[in-house]
């Protein structure tokens, strides 16, 4: 299968795209310059906070905490009945 050729044009500025948004979606947000890192075993970005380190292959490794699928699909916190 063969992609869609996008076409584009130079703008007067020397710009090729004008609705891509300037920046990286992966920005620094804080004082440390990795806001994000990406989990070894699925890929995905996800916060510092929400990853561990594991030894994989011999080296430390980000991964998801506590697995990837319990990442995904958090589970709701058990409530208490109320008395009336």
């Amino acid at each position: 299968m063969s992609k869609q050729e996008v076409k584009t044009t130079l703008g007067a500025d020397g710009l090729r795209y004008r609705s891509k948004a300037a920046g990286s979606p992966f920005a620094a947000t804080g004082a440390f310059g990795a806001a994000t890192m990406s989990c070894f075993l699925c890929g995905k970005h996800r916060p510092r906070a929400q990853l561990k380190t594991r030894k994989l292959l011999g080296r430390a490794q980000s991964v998801c905490a506590p697995s990837c699928k319990e990442a995904d699909n958090p589970t709701p916190a058990p409530t208490t009945p109320t008395e009336a």
